[in-house]
């Protein structure tokens, strides 16, 4: 085997384990053969001996694996009573001797459909693992020609949802060894001792997997279940933080003990060693360690124990994070691959606006998604999904089912105006995000709302942008008093989301004139970004002054663009919600009405006339950073 193909991006198949698989299964026929002849010969030896005493004229005729069954006299009344005996001490005696079994699954290569073929839309991770799967299969090489030793156990830490397990068992399919699954969970007994029991009977049942295959791969579900950081000596119980952790690390060193036999031979060994002088006393057998690869997966890698994470025990950790854009667009074509779509779908540039939409979507929550479009397809009865479907999963997953609820008028209007107000904000001074959905229906605990994203992925914020969300949360506001002389209840929400993220500038960014990082103190106890700025009178007039600015700079846009809110308004109240392009339609189709009435009521030199050309040309600037809705109630 080259070295050089340890490093390379696809899965040795050439390797020590299938190596050791073919020879343990060449000592298992050597194995079978002897027990044959063992059980072959006396029965040859009798077959020769009926035959000869049947040419003598003397043939023979007995049972020779038969029992013959006689109960003593005067056992029969108590017969009954023994076997309720016998009965009730199974009941008893089985749960005691069954609890401290391994409570893994195991999985054998042909039982798992998935390989790795099935992972993608996470390419760095899917190559650190068939680099870590490939010091597994060619262990021996890497230790014997270059001195290393192989990974012993590997972390995938991440959120939910993110492939973790899924990620493990095309491992095991791909090195051809046996998977053995288990929970956490699985370890814990109502029997003092037995949960440390059962992870000692489960790295046994690894060891002897790995030992007969060539090698195992184990994969230990949430496992700071039971990995979980010790404090102090009790934990809880001896048993309980502190004994079932002591185990697990003494486990995770556990590769190199030798089988039970090995054992007793070495036992039987060291007892004639003792009557044998130095010079002739026997060798004892020495047993390579076992070839197992550890898995563990969780999504608090923080609370796990230090002495886990250590080397030798888990060597690496390998984050499996939500999918990037270009990911998600992996991840979607995968599984549209695999449901019945419209030929719509196939355009490239839908399936760009969906990877777009899908800001930190899982690769779960992305397969959920479709099947929700399926079956919103069956409820118009359709067989195929279509982009409207898709559409209208999408709006319920993230912003709840619609809850038609009969608004006064009065009341209607002016949910219909505070929406529009903020969708008018976010189109000209956001121009970088995309207006996804704009509603009056109530959803949750919303009575409308806005729905707005990012046009291109981003990972930072500006402060421009920043500045620009809290002047979209601050539209609903002055478009109510713009056109009705008040405010309503509707604005809490808004007003909150505008002070959290005035309170970010001036306590943890350093965009209000103070350096001074609030996040820096932590104590135990401490209260929140918000509190701590709005404890401090200077970091209230801060927060109070940028909120400020931000609601006149609102008044002057809205001021002189009020058609826009008006189009919308009018726009909502006769459909209720509006989609996408749709928003963008009805702003774009006023602000031309609007340029064509005041060019053929006014005669406007032409100085003026150039001024007024695009009156929103220098205002649509700035960006936002995240996916976001704005409600309103």
């Amino acid at each position: 085997m080259e070295l050089a193909h340890l490093a390379r991006s696809e899965v040795l198949r050439a390797a020590d384990v299938s190596d050791s698989r073919e020879a343990q299964r060449r000592r298992r026929l050597r194995r079978l053969a002897v027990i044959l002849a063992v059980v072959a010969v006396p029965l040859v030896v009798r077959a020769v001996t009926l035959v000869v005493a049947a040419a003598d004229g003397h043939p023979r005729s007995h049972s020779f694996f038969g029992l013959r069954l006689a109960i003593p006299a005067g056992w029969g009344p108590y017969l009954p009573s023994a076997m309720l005996m016998l009965v009730l001490v199974a009941v008893l005696a089985v749960p005691l001797l069954g609890a401290g079994r391994s409570p893994h699954v195991l999985y054998r290569p042909d039982e798992i459909d998935t390989d790795l073929s099935d992972v993608v839309g996470v390419g760095p991770v899917v190559e650190e693992v068939i680099k870590t799967l490939n010091l597994f299969l060619a262990h021996k090489t890497f230790r014997d020609r270059m001195g290393g030793s192989a990974r012993r156990a590997v972390l995938f830490e991440g959120p939910p949802g993110t492939g973790k397990t899924y990620l493990a068992k095309a491992m095991a399919a791909e090195a051809g060894v046996p998977f053995l699954f288990v929970s956490s969970s699985a370890f814990q007994s109502m029997y003092y001792g037995q949960t440390n029991r059962k992870i000692r009977s489960y790295f046994k049942a690894l060891r002897a997997h790995a030992r007969r295959e060539g090698g195992a791969i184990g994969f230990i579900e949430e496992i700071d279940a039971i990995g979980a950081a010790r404090s102090g000596m009790g934990g809880g119980g001896r048993e309980g933080v502190s004994g079932v952790v002591n185990e697990l690390l003494i486990q995770l060193q556990s590769f190199d003990q030798p089988p039970r036999s090995v054992q007793l031979l070495s036992g039987l060994i060291d007892g004639l060693n003792r009557w044998l002088p130095a010079g002739r006393r026997l060798r004892k057998p020495r047993v390579a360690p076992a070839n197992i690869l550890v898995v563990g997966a969780t999504n608090r890698a923080g609370d796990l124990d230090p002495a886990l994470l250590r080397p030798g025990r888990f060597d690496k950790t390998i984050t499996v994070d939500v999918p990037s854009r270009a990911g998600r667009r992996e991840i979607i074509d995968y599984y549209l691959a695999r449901k019945a779509h419209d030929p719509g779908l196939d355009d490239p540039s839908r399936r760009e606006t969906l990877a777009a939409t899908t800001f930190g979507y899982s690769p779960v929550m992305l397969e959920h998604l479709l099947d929700e479009a399926l079956v919103w397809a069956l409820r118009r009865g359709a067989e195929r999904l279509s982009w409207e479907d898709i559409q209208r999963a999408k709006l319920t997953e993230e912003l709840g089912l619609a809850q038609p609820v009969a608004y006064a008028e009065s009341e209607r209007r002016a949910i219909a105006t505070h929406e529009a107000g903020h969708a008018t904000v976010a189109w000209l001074v956001a121009a970088h995000r995309k207006l996804e959905v704009l509603s009056i229906i109530k959803r949750r605990s919303a009575l409308g709302l806005l729905s707005h994203s990012e046009v291109e992925e981003r990972w930072t914020r500006s402060q421009s942008e920043i500045e620009a969300l809290i002047r979209i949360a601050m539209g609903g506001m002055v478009a109510e008093e713009l056109f009705f002389g008040e405010t309503s209840s509707g604005v809490a929400g808004d007003l909150q989301a505008a002070t959290e993220a005035a309170a970010q500038m001036v306590g943890s960014l350093g965009m209000a004139g103070r350096l001074r990082s609030l996040d820096a103190v932590q104590t135990p106890g401490s209260p929140n970004l918000v509190a701590k700025v709005l404890a401090d009178d200077d970091g209230t007039a801060a927060v109070e002054r940028i909120l400020a600015t931000a609601r006149d700079d609102v008044r002057r846009l809205l001021g002189d663009n009020r058609h826009l809110v008006e189009a919308l308004r009018d726009a909502l109240l006769e459909r209720e919600e509006l989609i996408g392009d749709e928003i963008g339609g009805v702003l774009t189709g006023a602000d031309e009405d609007h340029r064509s009435a005041v060019v053929d009521l006014t005669a406007i030199p032409a100085a003026e006339e150039a001024r007024l050309d695009d009156p929103l040309r220098g205002r649509r600037g700035g960006s936002g950073a995240s996916d976001s809705a704005t409600p309103r109630g």
